[in-house]
């Protein structure tokens, strides 16, 4: 089992959009072959702040999915983004 676990932070004034986005994309994910879950988390002390925590049958699947979203959705939600997303894969 692979858990991802990504780091986000908000533009300014974005923070609901992005949490509004980041947990819209909960169908999409749990429902790619190999995720086992998806939860998205916001910083308790800094609401612009959030977690993505998610557990993959390998990081293989969980390329696939990153692979197979739609370009222009995701474009669409650059704009809420302070920065680059990051991100890192664990062993479970």
């Amino acid at each position: 089992m692979i858990v991802r676990i990504g780091e986000f932070q908000a533009a300014d004034g974005k923070s609901e959009q992005l949490f509004s986005f980041l947990q819209s994309l909960t169908d999409y994910i749990t429902h790619s072959k190999g995720c086992v879950s998806y939860d998205v988390l916001r910083k308790h002390d800094s609401p612009g702040a959030f977690a993505v925590i998610e557990r993959w049958l390998s990081i293989e699947a969980h390329r696939a999915s990153v692979d197979n979203f739609p370009k222009e959705l995701m474009e669409q939600a650059m704009p809420l983004f302070a920065g680059a997303p990051k991100g890192s894969y664990y062993l479970s």
